[in-house]
């Protein structure tokens, strides 16, 4: 690569050295192509020997373009060599063939390269950003290489300028995807030598004589450029293979287009003082054409804003409804839907915080003969008589009072605003409605209780009234089961 610099600097240096002496000029032009040609195709194909898939592709076309400019460029300079009263760097047939053949394979290979995990609509879009680079760059070339009356060889001018725009348009076609077949440092000098090329070009656009040693010096210039990116690549795969070719992110939005778009009005804004003629009819046309392409990527824009704000209130709802269930299953329990333990703790701690001594009430319900059912009938029937039980007890209370399962076949009550006379009565209903039995397959199975109650006074906090509560349960079962006690001050001394 270095030899390839060197080279082409010395190329640079003789052409500038025979200013004047264009068929000179033309002959060293000529004579330093082939090399530089030569350079891009041994690259290309070192490069294409360890690619995969479609980068593969890729670069076996680059190859063989570069492969077809060495066959052209070297009969092209055997034959300014051998020839006297040449003065332009566009080649013969059998050079212009190569050069077009070669550049359409490699314009194609770029533009057919895929850009994996994209929705159509981001295709649309990207497309869209590109289309308005090539039209920007059309302008451009409108402006400053067709006469101002448009007959200054239109067709040969443009025809070149198409070539130009296009493999332009194809390299940020790469840049924009995010999915360049070549490193970033690889694709920058191959990227430059398209802008390089076109400056050559736009310098001497229609020139039918010698031209400067300038523009010579700088037509050499793209040879090396584009040569330099495959033998970069050549050499960052040689070390590691997976971050040479590796996609990079691509970035979410692109300024390129709107460069363009600049560069087209300052162009249109130069050649507007000279009046209306065929350059400024021509861009003015583009900039309409322009301003469509950019009114169509603003409306699918929008649309893109509108599907990610329907997708983000979409993940609200989702990030709400996941709260939800969290919610429910901190709190509640998972078989009956009732108030865990730490829910009950928490709405008994408020109550006794919130309320008058004597207001707060506690019910303490153990299932009789629940292991029983478990044993006979299974636990798929245990789980009816709980879930029942629940039912029971959610029917049974009022709308302001709280049902908790407190663990296997242990419930609890809290009662808001409920003195001890009241709570007995809430008692006798629970007792009453756990009589009718509870359908399961095709039997029914009976769930009966003890009742434990515990009526909130001065000093009691969650734990005491609990524990209080049990108390009188178990008081209740030593009575015979399927009743109900109220706790007495007594009771401690009596379980004891």
């Amino acid at each position: 690569m270095i030899a390839a610099v060197l080279w082409t600097l010395a190329g640079m240096a003789l052409l500038l050295l025979l200013a004047g002496q264009a068929n000179t000029q033309v002959k060293v032009f000529w004579a330093f192509q082939p090399p530089l040609d030569a350079l891009l195709a041994y690259s290309a194909w070192r490069v294409y020997r360890v690619a995969t898939g479609a980068l593969r592709r890729f670069w076996l076309v680059l190859a063989f373009t570069g492969a077809l400019f060495t066959i052209g460029d070297l009969t092209q300079a055997i034959v300014a060599l051998t020839g006297e009263g040449q003065w332009s760097t566009t080649g013969g047939v059998v050079q212009g063939v190569c050069f077009g053949i070669g550049m359409s394979a490699t314009i194609f290979a770029m533009l057919l390269h895929p850009m994996p995990g994209r929705s159509r609509r981001e295709k649309l879009a990207f497309w869209l950003d590109s289309a308005t680079v090539l039209v920007g760059g059309a302008v451009v070339a409108w402006c400053f290489t067709v006469g101002p009356d448009g007959n200054d060889n239109v067709v040969g001018t443009l025809a070149a300028g198409a070539v130009i725009l296009t493999s332009g348009f194809a390299a940020v076609k790469l840049a924009l995807s995010g999915n360049a077949p070549m490193h970033k440092a690889a694709a920058i000098p191959m990227v430059m030598s398209a802008g390089v090329n076109s400056i050559g070009f736009f310098l001497e656009p229609g020139a039918d004589g010698p031209m400067p040693a300038y523009v010579y010096a700088v037509r050499l210039l793209p040879s090396l450029l584009i040569g330099m990116g495959p033998r970069i690549q050549q050499i960052l795969a040689r070390f590691d293979e997976t971050t040479a070719f590796g996609s990079r992110r691509r970035k979410p939005y692109s300024l390129l287009p709107y460069g363009s778009i600049a560069v087209a009005f300052t162009a249109v804004l130069v050649v507007t003082p000279e009046g209306p003629h065929a350059r400024l009819w021509g861009a003015m046309t583009g900039l309409g054409l322009i301003f469509v392409l950019v009114v169509c990527r603003q409306l699918a824009a929008f649309h893109d804003n509108t599907r990610l704000i329907d997708q983000l209130d979409a993940t609200l709802a989702d990030l709400r409804e996941h709260e939800v269930r969290l919610r429910q299953q901190a709190l509640f329990d998972g078989l009956t839907g009732l108030a865990n333990r730490t829910h009950f703790h928490d709405e008994v701690t408020a109550a006794l915080d919130a309320g008058r001594p004597g207001s707060t009430s506690l019910m303490l319900i153990d299932l009789d003969g629940f292991k029983a059912v478990n044993d006979t009938l299974g636990h798929a029937a245990g789980d009816v008589l709980l879930a029942g039980v629940a039912d029971k007890l959610r029917a049974s209370v009022r709308p302001d009072d709280l049902v908790a399962r407190l663990g296997g076949d242990e419930f609890a009550v809290l009662l808001r605003d409920c003195d001890g006379d009241d709570a007995e009565r809430m008692a006798r209903r629970i007792l009453h409605a756990m009589t009718e039995p509870i359908p399961f397959d095709d039997t029914a199975v009976c769930a009966n209780a003890s009742i434990g109650i515990a009526c909130a006074v001065d000093g009691h906090r969650v734990d005491s009234l609990l524990h209080d509560a049990d108390l009188a349960m178990y008081a209740a079962k030593r009575e015979g089961k399927g009743t109900w006690k109220r706790h007495h001050p007594s009771m401690r001394v009596t379980i004891r």
